[in-house]
C-alpha cells in the first residue's frame, strides 16, 4: 500500500514538473488516500500484534 502511494506521489510531482496541474492534482490526492489507509491499517495491526500477546 505504502509503495503505491509512493509510485503516486512520484507521478504527482512529475505531472506538476511538466505543467499538468489537474493530473497532479489527481494523483498527489490518490496519494494522500493511500497514505492514509496504509497509517490506519499499520496501527490496526500494531494494535492487534499487542492484544494476541497478552
Amino acid at each position: 500500500m505504502l509503495h503505491y502511494a509512493v509510485i503516486f506521489f512520484v507521478i504527482a510531482l512529475v505531472a506538476a514538473l511538466f505543467g499538468f496541474g489537474g493530473i497532479a492534482a489527481g494523483a498527489a490526492g490518490i496519494a494522500k488516500i493511500l497514505f492514509f489507509v496504509f497509517v490506519i491499517m499499520a496501527v490496526v495491526a500494531f494494535v492487534m500484534s499487542l492484544i494476541r500477546k497478552t
